[in-house]
Order: C-alpha cells, then sequence, then structure tokens
C-alpha cells in the first residue's frame, strides 16, 4: 500500500467525525474545517476511480465520469439552497465553479503537470469544440444582461420566460454534444485498433484483454457510488457551516458563493486536473477541467432553472454583471491559451495568477 493510499485512507476519519460535530455545540468554523477536510479523501477516491475506468473507457468518457459525479454535488447543494430561497448564492456559485474550473483546477494541472513534461499536449478538436460551447455559454450569460439594458418597457417575467426556453435549449444542444463526443471516441477507438491490428498481429488486443483483466470495473464504480454519496451528504455539512462562519468572519455573500463554495465543492477536479497532469494525462485532465464547465452551463444551470419552477422563489439566467464580466474574461482568456491543444507550466502559473486576481477582486467588491 502507497503512503497516498495510507493518507487518504487515515483522511477518510474525518467523514463520521463531521457528522459528530454538526450535533455539538462547536463554532461554525470548527465544523467547516473538518468537513473540508473529510471531502478531500472522498474526492481522490473519485479521481483515483475515474482514472481506473478511463483505462478502459478512454479519455473522453473517463472526463465526462469525472465531471458528472464531480458537479453532483454542487447539483444537490444548489437544488437544497434554491429549496431554503437563497437564489443570489446559487447563482454565485455556478459563476464561481466556471471560474475555478478553468483557472484554478487546469492552471493547477498545467503548473504541477509542466514542471515534469515541458510540453503538456491534448486533442485539438477536443479543445476547439469545447471552445466554442464555451463561448455559448458567456452569450447565454450576457443576453439577458443586453435584454435589460436594451428593454426599458420589458414586461415582467420576460427573463424568466427567456431562461426557461434557453434552458430547454442548452439541454438539448448537451445531450447532442455527448452523444458527437461519445461517437468520435468510438469512431478513434476502433481506428487505432484496426491500425494496431494490421502491424503488430494482435499484439496490442492481448494486452488490452491483460489490461481490462486487471481492472475491476463494478468495484470502481461502486466506489466511485459510495464516494460520490459521502461528498454530497459532508458537502451539505460543509455548506451549511459556511454561511454562518463566513458571517462571523465578515465576508460577503458574493465572495462566497463565488470563491468559497466552489473551492470546496469542486476539489473532485482540482485533485483529478493535479493527478491527470502530473502522470502527463493531460487528455484526462483538460476533459475533466473544461468538461466540468462545459457541464456547469449546459446542463447544472439550465436544469437548475427548471427544477427552480417549484419552489417559491424562480431563478433565472440573469446574472450580477460583474460575475458576468469575469466569466467573460475567464472563458476568453482559457480559450487563447487552449486553442493549439498545448499547454506548459508558465501558462498554468498565468491562470492560477488570474484566478488570484478575481478571487481578491470579489473579496474587495463586498
Amino acid at each position: 500500500m502507497s503512503l497516498k493510499t495510507k493518507i487518504f485512507l487515515g483522511l477518510l476519519l474525518f467523514v463520521p467525525i463531521a457528522f459528530w460535530v454538526e450535533t455539538l455545540p462547536v463554532s461554525p468554523l470548527v465544523v467547516f474545517a473538518i468537513s473540508g477536510l473529510a471531502i478531500v479523501p472522498l474526492a481522490a477516491w473519485i479521481a483515483n476511480s475515474t482514472e481506473e475506468i478511463a483505462v478502459v473507457t478512454g479519455p473522453t468518457i473517463g472526463g465526462l465520469l469525472n465531471a458528472t459525479f464531480g458537479n453532483a454535488t454542487e447539483l444537490i447543494i444548489a437544488i437544497v439552497a434554491l429549496r431554503s430561497g437563497l437564489v443570489d448564492i446559487v447563482e454565485a456559485s455556478i459563476s464561481g465553479s466556471i471560474i475555478a474550473n478553468l483557472l484554478l483546477a487546469l492552471g493547477l494541472g498545467a503548473l504541477l503537470g509542466g514542471i515534469r513534461v515541458p510540453e503538456l499536449t491534448f486533442e485539438s478538436g477536443t479543445a476547439r469544440m469545447n471552445s466554442s460551447s464555451l463561448l455559448l455559454a458567456v452569450t447565454v450569460l450576457l443576453t439577458p444582461t443586453l435584454i435589460v439594458a436594451t428593454s426599458p418597457n420589458l414586461e415582467a417575467g420576460s427573463i424568466q420566460g427567456f431562461s426557461v426556453v434557453t434552458s430547454v435549449l442548452l439541454l438539448g444542444f448537451y445531450a447532442m454534444s455527448i452523444l458527437f463526443s461519445i461517437k468520435r471516441s468510438q469512431a478513434t477507438s476502433e481506428l487505432m485498433a484496426a491500425e494496431a491490428n494490421g502491424t503488430v498481429h494482435g499484439a496490442t488486443a492481448i494486452h488490452g484483454e491483460e489490461v481490462h483483466h486487471n481492472i475491476n470495473i463494478p468495484l470502481q464504480v461502486g466506489i466511485l457510488l459510495v464516494a460520490t454519496v459521502g461528498m454530497v451528504f459532508v458537502s451539505e455539512i460543509l455548506v451549511a457551516s459556511l454561511e454562518t462562519a463566513t458571517k462571523d468572519l465578515g465576508l460577503s455573500e458574493l465572495f462566497s458563493g463565488v470563491i468559497l463554495i466552489p473551492l470546496f465543492a469542486g476539489v473532485v477536479e482540482y485533485i483529478a486536473c493535479v493527478t491527470f497532469a502530473w502522470k502527463n494525462k493531460m487528455d484526462l485532465a483538460f476533459n475533466v477541467a473544461i468538461g466540468s464547465t462545459v457541464q456547469i452551463t449546459m446542463f447544472v444551470a439550465p436544469l437548475l432553472v427548471l427544477a427552480s419552477s417549484f419552489f417559491p422563489k424562480q431563478m433565472d439566467l440573469q446574472f450580477n454583471i460583474f460575475e458576468v464580466l469575469t466569466v467573460a474574461m475567464t472563458i476568453l482568456i482559457t480559450n487563447s491559451i487552449v486553442h493549439d491543444g498545448q499547454m506548459n507550466w508558465l501558462e498554468g502559473l498565468l491562470l492560477l495568477v488570474t484566478y488570484a486576481v478575481l478571487g481578491t477582486a470579489f473579496y474587495f467588491h463586498g
């Protein structure tokens, strides 16, 4: 058993401790710190299991799985917050998740992975496709603000109607993009297998059987499910304590929603990106960071808009103008870096510095 595995097994003790301290009359800061530590090993097991499954399914499906399991926590927490009427916090956490995935997760991966490998490469066609999807996300976020700014006689409920229609369109597009990615991945795998069979006369197939035999897929899927369920409950404890803790610290709701909540809720993506990039598996790291961001804008946000129809206070796609501008800048700078299918440690550092600048801006914005 490796040292890293022993450390993560030891950190699992914080999971039951987090449930215990929640029932005690202790400071919210203590609950916040312990539940934050409990999230780390759960995120690590999710990242490790996804990497194992990706050996069989390929980087596209592997990245999609990691993004899905990572965002499940954010989705459930957001629905609970919507039910409580905390629409502003939910919208801020969506913006914060986009910023953190593109700048923090991808930046950490590129910085640490670039220390070992001078040029980290990934499939440029996937980069261009995801870049286009992110530009669509900017359009969706900017449009409601432009409608309000240019329509002084706008009828009440118009933005909500726009948000519902747009959400349905985004969900449809996201479903088609998943289908496209799966078909493309299958076609690429079949082509590579055919070429390998033609050159080594089945040696690759034999090796592949050995790889598939050594990976217990049902076990890895079980670990994913258990770790994700644990992540959901621990994250709820974290967010519940965070609201009170940030008030005690004098932090604004905007800063808490954009920076603090995604910082812990998205720890799955951060650990996965760093792990994959460190092992020079930049396709997986890229698919996790960008795929998670696309999923938030094309799936999570639209689903929350539709789900809010069943709650007293509804959510729309009109975000705070400062949030919209920072998300737009984040997407533009990320697209300018990843369009060529290559990254290095300096570009990773650039993304991290940008994240630090924006985080500081949200802190002073209040």
